[in-house]
């Protein structure tokens, strides 16, 4: 007996049956007020219930038990979970990715990369549980010693965004359960099912663990009200936020306003120079893969191109043969490289962009919507490449589509300046084989970025190093490097095994004798 191949084309029924397979109970994902569709064809896939505002305190409480519990255990206990979770996330990588790809619209083959993120962080958090290390510090006392501790934070709020609906949640729960916290979980209204799995494989990895306290993880589906509640409560002594810009300028003040912690990961407006030594050929499947993928819709998509006036002409044209080629069809099916729009909000803005754009001159190529499957209610678009003379403040604004502007320059400082002149600090990159070039862009008097690469892209990250930005984008980094004491508090210790009490800086105090 064959087994049928999945449907290529979203339903609910089929939804259902995959969120049901996932471990998702039908409460969860049927008879709620929140519609979810699927960008892909613009059905409805989903009608999930919302949390109350006043039902956040209450999870608040019951994360804090939970954290009181699970700070209690060893390290490498806690890491025990999270590497059942790991094996959950294999055993179900592809019901998992197919559901990012039907809920978000990326193609499978991201959708299938975003769940192996979280198998890589997982990976990477068990062995951080064994290495959650301190220091010991020289101190000027005789028979004293000075350590520096670190100790579990408490509640960490999650609130994510719909373009990595489940890699970005992965990359703060898998570091924040072995440093000793529980999670709340705010995910887009766009992409709750999601959260859902992901919230069902956790709970999963935990059943049969009589040591994993109840209430050390939840979802709260819901829209900006359940976020405000979130960030204002002042047992949640982290948040970490993924989202726009404007997001974070309103999520910000609430949690400075109660002295509480913030990872931000905000706008990117990135950026990329091809010098004249670089390989064209390289650079033209970063600048593809980078500007188009996603449909344009990653914090870390290309956005601005400066290409040395030497190769522009080159360059360019074999661009512009690549846009013309690529892709774009179901996300679902094979051999598709661009999916849809997020939303009809999205392509609007795109539209608004590219008329901006043209009003100001600009010489665009694509751009146009595309009809995928006459499906009235989903938005395909092909990537626009707009030649402009100068970095306008249409070019610093980023619009969350794959518009790539593209501008010539003359000498490498220049470029450096352009580049830089923009309010966010996210990814950047350099195509170059001179390695004085590459070592400027890189130093400090180089990209002001959080990310800045060499004959790579800005997209791709790997989760063993820290990721996050500068400026507007937030100044927040997660995932990898030294990024697990976000999550934690220090302590400094001084302990004094002598018979004495000298203090520091040579004060005396006391008696005169």
């Amino acid at each position: 007996m064959t087994t049928a191949e999945p449907s290529t084309v979203p339903s609910a029924a089929d939804t259902a049956d995959l969120l049901r397979s996932l471990g998702v109970r039908e409460s969860a994902f049927a008879g709620g007020k929140l519609v979810v569709r699927s960008p892909i064809n613009g059905a409805e896939i989903a009608r999930v219930p919302t949390l109350p505002r006043s039902d956040v305190a209450r999870l608040v409480e019951e994360g804090h038990a939970g954290f009181l519990a699970w700070r209690g255990l060893p390290a490498p206990k806690r890491g025990e979970l999270v590497r059942r979770l790991g094996e959950r996330l294999r055993a179900r990588k592809e019901s998992l990715g197919r559901l990012v790809s039907i809920e978000m619209g990326k193609i499978l083959q991201e959708g299938l990369g975003e769940v192996q993120e979280m198998i890589d962080i997982c990976d990477f958090a068990v062995g951080l549980s064994r290495q959650l290390y301190g220091l010991t510090i020289a101190t000027e006392r005789p028979q004293h010693k000075m350590m520096e501790s670190w100790h579990p934070l408490g509640v960490v709020g999650i609130i994510s965004a719909f373009n990595f609906p489940v890699a970005v949640w992965s990359w703060n729960a898998a570091i924040a359960l072995v440093c000793g916290d529980a999670l709340l979980w705010k995910p887009s209204e766009k992409t709750p099912l999601s959260a859902l799995a992901c919230q069902a494989l956790l709970e999963s990895a935990a059943s049969g663990l009589d040591w994993a306290p109840k209430g050390l993880s939840a979802v709260l589906i819901g829209g900006p009200e359940i976020g405000e509640a979130l960030v204002e409560h002042p047992r949640v002594p982290l948040v970490s936020a993924t989202g726009s810009t404007r997001m974070g300028r309103a999520v910000s003040p609430r949690i400075a306003a109660r002295f509480g912690r913030a990872i931000l990961e905000l706008g990117g407006n990135n950026g990329m120079i091809v010098a004249p030594t670089a390989d064209l050929d390289l650079a033209t499947r970063a600048i593809l893969f980078a500007a188009v993928g996603t449909a344009g819709q990653r914090c870390t998509t290309l956005r601005r191109l400066f290409v040395q006036e030497s190769v522009y002409d080159r360059l360019v044209p074999r661009l512009k043969q690549a846009y013309a080629q690529v892709a774009i069809a179901n996300p679902l099916q094979a051999g598709t490289l661009i999916g849809p729009l997020i939303d009809k909000q999205a392509f609007d803005a795109m539209q608004a962009a590219l008329a901006e754009a043209r009003a100001e001159g600009g010489a665009i190529t694509g751009g146009e919507r595309l009809d995928v499957g006459s499906w009235s209610d989903a938005y395909y678009a092909r990537p626009a490449l707009v030649e402009v003379a100068q970095q306008s403040a249409l070019v610093c604004r980023e619009t969350f589509a794959p518009i790539l502007y593209v501008m010539r320059y003359r000498e490498l400082a220049e470029a450096i300046g352009q580049h830089n002149a923009v309010p966010q600090g996210l990814a950047s990159s350099i195509f170059t084989n001179d390695l004085r070039e590459a070592e400027l862009f890189t130093s400090s008097a180089g990209s002001d970025c959080g990310i800045v690469n060499v004959n790579i892209g800005p997209s791709g990250a790997e989760i063993g190093g820290a990721f996050g930005g500068e400026k507007e984008t937030g100044g927040g980094r997660e995932a990898g490097s030294d990024v697990w004491k976000s999550y934690m508090r220090r302590t400094t210790t001084t302990i004094n095994y002598s018979r004495d009490l000298p203090l520091a800086q040579g004060i005396r105090f006391g008696a005169a004798g």
